[in-house]
């Protein structure tokens, strides 16, 4: 197995401002996970969620900048495994915002996903719907 998650989201709102809810740690933590993210290549940070054994994946999520283009494109590794030391999921997350009449285009794509990742894969697919969707509820609060 091999497998990319895709996904394209719609915000009325400018590049800029979605920008800021994938780089601001104080704003990804409200629709995605707590993490010291930051802007700036070679910059490796981690989320923690809930763990999901059931998974193989004990929450902890390590990551690193890969490529920033500000308010157009943002990459990272994203890595994650059963238990400390033990890195089973080895993928690449890459934004990509887009102006669209008065708002964005949020391009996703979660790639890299290898066989014994199949029940991370469905789970992160539903995930990143449920997640994107906050982003929105929060942008028209």
């Amino acid at each position: 197995m091999s497998g990319s998650i895709k996904h394209t989201f719609y915000y009325n709102h400018k590049p800029e401002v979605v920008w800021d809810y994938l780089t601001k740690p104080e704003l990804l933590a409200q629709w995605l996970m707590p993490g010291d993210i930051k802007p700036v290549v070679e910059h490796k940070f981690e989320m923690v969620s809930k763990p999901k054994l059931e998974m193989n994946h004990d929450g902890h999520n390590y990551c690193e900048v890969l490529e920033v283009i500000p308010y157009k494109k943002l990459v990272y590794s994203w890595k994650a495994g059963p238990e400390p030391g033990n890195i089973t999921l080895n993928t690449l997350v890459t934004w990509t915002l887009t102006p669209k009449g008065s708002g964005t285009e949020l391009h996703l794509l979660h790639e890299g996903f290898t066989a014994g990742n199949e029940l991370l894969f469905e789970g992160m697919n539903a995930g990143w719907v449920n997640h994107a969707a906050k982003i929105e509820k929060l942008l028209t609060n």
